[in-house]
C-alpha cells in the first residue's frame, strides 16, 4: 500500500508541499518550458521528474542522495508554474525541501567552503568588496587556480565602481504622489550601484519620496533559493522591522530581492512573524511594477532612435507575474524602439549561484541567450535583475559584442536625461 504524504509529519510547510504534489498530474506541459530540461533532456531534470522525485523521498521510498543531483540542478526560475494547466506551485515545493535536504545531506569540504565564503560575503557589502576587490587581483593567475573557483572569477569586473551611500529620507521633486521604501540591496551595491542611482532619480522624478534604512541589509534571498532557511529568516526579520506602516510599497530593483520578499509569508509559516511576514510581502513592488501603476511622468526620451531587447528575469515575469510593466514603460519611452527576444521565456542561467555551482549548464544557457541578443539586432539589453545583467554581459563579451547591457530602470533614468551616462 502506497503510503501518502502527511502534512502534519512535514512541520508548517507541509501543507504547500502536500499541495504541490497532489496538484501534479504529469502531463508534462513544464517539460520545454524548463531549460535544464532542454539542456540535458532527462526527464529527473525537468519540474515533473523532480515533483516525482520529491514525493518520493518525502513518503520514504527514496534516500536524499538519489534525488538530490537533480533538484540541485533545478535553477529555481519557476518558468513551470505559468506552463503549468493544473496551477503547480512549484515554489512551495522546492523552496522548503531545499530547506529540508541541508539538514540530512553531506556535503564535500570544499563544497562547505564554497558556501560559507558566499554566504559571507555577497550579503554583505563590505565584505563583498574586500572580496571582490581581492579575486579582481587574483584574476590574473586564472589558469593556476582550482577549476570550481573559476567561475566566480569570472563573473567580476576589470574593476569595481565606487561606493555610493544615500540618506535614509529622499524627498520627491515637486508634488508629493507617493512615500516608498527601498531596499538598499547587497551585492548590486558593490557591482552596480548605477541601478540604485537610477531608480532613486526616476522615483524621485515622479513624484516618490524615498525611505531607504540603512539597518535593512540583504532580503535573505541568496540564502533562501539555497536552502539555507535559518541564515533567510534572520536577514528577514530584519526586513520586518526596518519599513514603517504607513509607506505606499516596499520598491525592489532586483528580480531575485523581489521575488524572495513576496515568499516571506511561506518562510515564516507556522513561525510568530507569519502575519507580519505577509503584510511585508503584499506590500513588496518591482520598480517598474509600481512605476507603471503610478502613471510616470513625460520623459525627454532619445533623440536618436535606440532599438532595446527586454529579457523577462525569471524572478520577475515568473515568480512575480511581472512581464507587461517593464515593456509598457520602454514602448512609451520616446526614442525606443522595443524588440523581443526567442524563446524569451528561457532562463539566462544566473539565478542567484547557479552560474557558480552549475558552471556548465549556466554557461550554455548564458551563451544562448547572448546569442539571442546577438540576433535581435538591438543596441541596447535590459532586464530587471542584477544577476541577468552581469550574465548577459559577460557572455556577451565572449563573443565579442559591445551591446550595452542596463537594467530597465537605467533605461527609464536615461530616456528621462534626454541621453546616456557617457553622454551619448
Amino acid at each position: 500500500m502506497q503510503h501518502r504524504i502527511d502534512p502534519e509529519e512535514l512541520g508548517p510547510s507541509g501543507l504547500g508541499m502536500t499541495r504541490a504534489v497532489q496538484a501534479c498530474v504529469h502531463c508534462g506541459f513544464c517539460l520545454p518550458a524548463c531549460p535544464t530540461y532542454g539542456v540535458l533532456g532527462q526527464e529527473m531534470d525537468s519540474p515533473r521528474g523532480r515533483i516525482v522525485l520529491m514525493k518520493e523521498v518525502l513518503e520514504g521510498g527514496l534516500p536524499w542522495e538519489a534525488a538530490l543531483p537533480h533538484i540541485d540542478r533545478c535553477l529555481g526560475c519557476l518558468a513551470c508554474e505559468p506552463a503549468c494547466p493544473s496551477g503547480v506551485s512549484y515554489r512551495e515545493l522546492v523552496g522548503p525541501f531545499r530547506e529540508r535536504a541541508e539538514t540530512v545531506r553531506r556535503r564535500s569540504w570544499s563544497d562547505r567552503l564554497r558556501r560559507v565564503l558566499l554566504m559571507e560575503t555577497l550579503p554583505y557589502p563590505r565584505r563583498f568588496r574586500l572580496a571582490a576587490a581581492a579575486g579582481i587581483w587574483v584574476k590574473r593567475w586564472r589558469r593556476l587556480l582550482p577549476r570550481d573557483v573559476r567561475p566566480l572569477l569570472d563573473l567580476l569586473p576589470d574593476r569595481l565602481p565606487r561606493a555610493e551611500r544615500w540618506p535614509q529620507r529622499i524627498s520627491a521633486e515637486g508634488e508629493t504622489r507617493a512615500r516608498v521604501g527601498l531596499l538598499p540591496g547587497c551585492a548590486q551595491s558593490v557591482l552596480e550601484p548605477g541601478i540604485q542611482r537610477a531608480t532613486i532619480e526616476i522615483l524621485r522624478r515622479n513624484g516618490v519620496e524615498l525611505w531607504i534604512p540603512a539597518k535593512a541589509g540583504c532580503c535573505g534571498a541568496l540564502a533562501w533559493h539555497s536552502g539555507d532557511g535559518r541564515r533567510a529568516r534572520a536577514a528577514a526579520r530584519v526586513q520586518l522591522e526596518a519599513y514603517p506602516g504607513e509607506l505606499d510599497a516596499v520598491v525592489t530593483n532586483a528580480a531575485g530581492c523581489g521575488s524572495a520578499m513576496r515568499e516571506y509569508g511561506t518562510l515564516f509559516l507556522g513561525q510568530p512573524e507569519e502575519k507580519a511576514a505577509g503584510e511585508l510581502a503584499g506590500r513588496v513592488r518591482d520598480i517598474c511594477e509600481f512605476l507603471d501603476q503610478l502613471g510616470p511622468r513625460p520623459a525627454p526620451g532619445f533623440a536618436k532612435p535606440v532599438r532595446v531587447a527586454y529579457q523577462d528575469a525569471c524572478h520577475l515575469a515568473h515568480a512575480q507575474g511581472v512581464r507587461e510593466a517593464p515593456r509598457r514603460l520602454l514602448r512609451a519611452t520616446p526614442g525606443v524602439e522595443l524588440v523581443e527576444l526567442a524563446e524569451g521565456h528561457l532562463c539566462c542561467g544566473s539565478a542567484g549561484t547557479y552560474n557558480l555551482e552549475q558552471p556548465e549548464i549556466a554557461a550554455e544557457l548564458g551563451e544562448y541567450r547572448a546569442r539571442t541578443i546577438l540576433d535581435s539586432g538591438c543596441e541596447v539589453a535590459a532586464t530587471g535583475n542584477i544577476g541577468c545583467l552581469t550574465q548577459m554581459r559577460y557572455h556577451l563579451q565572449r563573443l565579442g559584442s559591445r551591446i550595452r547591457v542596463l537594467h530597465t530602470v537605467e533605461v527609464l533614468a536615461a530616456a528621462a536625461r534626454g541621453k546616456w551616462p557617457d553622454g551619448e
